[in-house]
Order: C-alpha cells, then sequence, then structure tokens
C-alpha cells in the first residue's frame, strides 16, 4: 500500500479516526488519534510524543520521539461503528533527524530480522494465543470471577465465551487474519484462537492487533479478556506457545528431503536451550509468569527437548510435510517483537556454533537438572549475563530493561500478601 491506497480507503469507508500505534518495550500498545484531515501531517511524519511513553513511564526521556506509519499495516477495525469508522496504522519510532529510535521494539525485531537475511535466513512464526475472558463488576472494572465449568474443547452452554469467541474469529477474519482453529482450553473462562504463519515482523504486528481486538471485542460482550498468565492459583496458566521456521531461498531448512528433522534443527534448539534460562526474561518478563511455569498445569519448567512431549521445553512437531520448532515456554505478558528477536538470535546462534540439543527427553523421564529459572530475579540476572540474547536487543535497552524489571521485583518482594497474613499471622 501507498499513501494514495491509504488515502482512498480512508475517503470510501467514511474513516473518522485513524489511530496512530507504537508499541512501549513492555508489549504495551499506545496510540495517537487522528482525523483524517491530519493524514499530510502524519504522512510527513510530524506527529510527536514525548519519549517517556515508550518506557511507560519508567525512565526520564524528555526528548521527543516521531511516529513513520507503516502503510502495509493500515486496517479498519471492524468492531467500530459503522458510521464513522475507526483505522488503525502502526508506526515504527525515531528520533528528530528520522534515525530509529534504538530503543523501539520494533526496530529491534527489524534489525534481527535483517542480520538473520544477510546470512540467508528467513523466520517465519505463528503462536497459539490463550487467554481469559473473564467477569467486570458492576463498576465496569475487571474480575478474576467466571461462572463457567467448562473444559478442554468443550462446547456451549458450558462454554460462556462461545459467542464472544465467534464474533472475535470472525472480526479478526474481516481484518485479513487467517484463523485456523478456536477452542476452550482446560481452564475454566479459558480460551485458544490460532492464526495463520508470517514472516517475524509482520506476525509480531499481527499478535499486536490481534490482542488489541480481543480485548475490545470482549468488552462489547461485557467481559475483560486478560492474557495474565495466572490471574487464578486453582488452574491452569495462559501460555502463548511460539512455532518457528526457518527458510532459505524459500525452503525450510528444519526439514530434510526425505521428511526427518534436520541438523539446523536441532542446532536451532540447541541454540536456544543454551540460551534459555536468560531467554525466559524476555518470554517470560513478569513475576507471575514464574506461577505459570512452577504450576504443574502442563508448563514446562526444564530445559527439555522433544518430538512429541506435552510438557518439554521445546517440541519438534511435524504436520504432513512440514516440520516447525514448537517453543512452548513463552506466555502472553512478553512484548512479541522482543520475544522473536531474541529466540531467533539465540537459534541462529546454535546453527553457527552447530550447538547440539542433547538427548530427547521423553516426556515421562524427568531427571533433567537443567530448570528454568524460578523467579523472574534470576532471570534477569541470566539475561544480564548472557552477551547473545541481551545484545541481541541492543546494549541501552538490555540496561534499561534489567533495571525496571529488577525493581518490579523489588517492588513485589516488599509487598505482604495475603498468603503470608494467613500462614504467619496466628502463628509467630
Amino acid at each position: 500500500m501507498q499513501k494514495e491506497d491509504v488515502l482512498k480507503m480512508i475517503e470510501e469507508e467514511g474513516v473518522e479516526f485513524v489511530r496512530l500505534q507504537f508499541t512501549d518495550i513492555f508489549g504495551n500498545l499506545k496510540n495517537i488519534a487522528v482525523n483524517p484531515d491530519q493524514m499530510e501531517k502524519v504522512f510527513a511524519n510530524r506527529y510527536s510524543f514525548y519519549g517517556s511513553a515508550i518506557f511507560n513511564n519508567m525512565v526520564e526521556y524528555d526528548d521527543k520521539l516521531y511516529l513513520y506509519p507503516d502503510m502495509e499495516t493500515f486496517m479498519i477495525l471492524p468492531w467500530r461503528p459503522q458510521q464513522g469508522k475507526v483505522a488503525k496504522i502502526i508506526c515504527d519510532v525515531c528520533t528528530a533527524d528520522g534515525k530509529p529510535f534504538i530503543c523501539s521494539s520494533r526496530y529491534i525485531l527489524s534489525k534481527a530480522a535483517e542480520k538473520a537475511a544477510k546470512k540467508g535466513y528467513t523466520m517465519v512464526a505463528y503462536p497459539e494465543c490463550e487467554f481469559f475472558l473473564f467477569h467486570v463488576d458492576e463498576n465496569g472494572q475487571p474480575t478474576t470471577t467466571s461462572h463457567e465449568q467448562a473444559g478442554y474443547l468443550d462446547v456451549g452452554p458450558a462454554d460462556f465465551g462461545e459467542n464472544a469467541r465467534r464474533d472475535i474469529v470472525l472480526m479478526l477474519e474481516e481484518m485479513g487474519f487467517e484463523i485456523e482453529s478456536s477452542h476452550h482450553e482446560f481452564a475454566p473462562a479459558q480460551h485458544e484462537i490460532d492464526f495463520r504463519e508470517d514472516d517475524a515482523l509482520k506476525m509480531a504486528d499481527s499478535i499486536q492487533t490481534f490482542k488489541f481486538a480481543v480485548r475490545s471485542i470482549a468488552k462489547r460482550f461485557g467481559m475483560y479478556a486478560t492474557f495474565m498468565p495466572k490471574p487464578r492459583q486453582d488452574v491452569a496458566g495462559s501460555g502463548m506457545h511460539v512455532h518457528l521456521k526457518l527458510l532459505k531461498n524459500g525452503k525450510n531448512i528444519f526439514r530434510k528431503e526425505n521428511g526427518d528433522y534436520s541438523d539446523e534443527a536441532l542446532w536451532f534448539i540447541g541454540g536456544i536451550m543454551e540460551h534459555a534460562k536468560a531467554l525466559c526474561a524476555i518470554a517470560n518478563p513478569t513475576v507471575n509468569s514464574y506461577k505459570r511455569l512452577l504450576s504443574g498445569h502442563c508448563a514446562p519448567d526444564r530445559i527439555t527437548w522433544s518430538d512429541h512431549g506435552e510438557k518439554a521445553f521445546v517440541v519438534i512437531n511435524r504436520e504432513e510435510d512440514d516440520i516447525r520448532i514448537e517453543l512452548r515456554f513463552p506466555d502472553g505478558s512478553a512484548n512479541p517483537y522482543l520475544l522473536l528477536a531474541s529466540c531467533m538470535s539465540a537459534g541462529l546462534d546454535g546453527i553457527e556454533k552447530k550447538t547440539a540439543p542433547g538427548e530427547k527427553i521423553d516426556r515421562l523421564a524427568y531427571n533433567t537438572p537443567e530448570k528454568l529459572p524460578e523467579d523472574l530475579k534470576d532471570a534477569i540476572r541470566e539475561f544480564e549475563a548472557d552477551q547473545v540474547v541481551s545484545g541481541s536487543l541492543g546494549k541501552k535497552f538490555s540496561e534499561i530493561y534489567a533495571r525496571i524489571k529488577r525493581d518490579e521485583w523489588k517492588s513485589f518482594i516488599r509487598e505482604v500478601t495475603s498468603w503470608e497474613v494467613d500462614n504467619y499471622l496466628t502463628r509467630i
């Protein structure tokens, strides 16, 4: 799409607002809304914001940053009114001189993809996005309450979110998504929607648009959608398994001619496993993330690989004539741009060094000593010590990210929880 194509769509569709969207370093979507008569200013890259917003106001950054719209991402939001339509366009973040802002997560992924391309590689990805649909209270505030008791692959009337999930799928398809499947997950009120693979940057954009759409459409049904990894203690948490393929000259190099998986697939896995502990700081970036990993509900807690294991950290999947690598540890709190950039860098490091992943571990044979970090503090320490993972995101970005996440951990540790009160108040 070109500038003229965007303007034509705005006029023909009667668009009255355009959201200029970008992502902060934690994966939160931000935007500035403009009227159509401001589009020439948008195309001239003259819309700016105070840079502290890219750090969610956790870092003082007074310089202004500028939005550079990516025309290919222009999209009309189908759940908005047909009269006075709303569209969105994803923007790159640049400094006043037009150079990419080095702490922009979209730029970080673009740079990682360019580095891979110089070696002849293109990474293709698709996620399994899990989320909960909870009730809101009388003030419209989200809760962790649901009255349904549906389980894996259940249908209505047991599945209270069936209608909302159907509308989400239909509207995503109207936006150009190719949805492969959707279903109720294991926990009550938990759902999963899977969509077609794409190259890394387009997929990260799609994940952000997907989460925005899911939350917006759920609200129309009086529900709140959350991608929080472990919102309830007594049920399974929500992951975001990521499937990856590596293409060279358009060919999946993870698959041999005879249909078996290749050495490159194993080396890629070896790189992921070697850098697994550091990757957790990006793939599992919240205090709550580790409550999912340690819950025992089909989430991995050890660094293993298999070609069939349900709880393996990394799995090689065969499907028809295709082979892909599934990473089962990430969750929906991850910034998708950083997640794909860091996993790409770790996997390619494995290929470059021909890193063997070791013996595959059967799903029942969990005697390996290698465990994932048990909390965010340990993950950040591993991240800072790993030059491949932190280096793939850039020195300045990694320093800021690690500092903020350490502060997040300290804030959590200072909290007096209800568990502590219940277990210690009358015993000490």
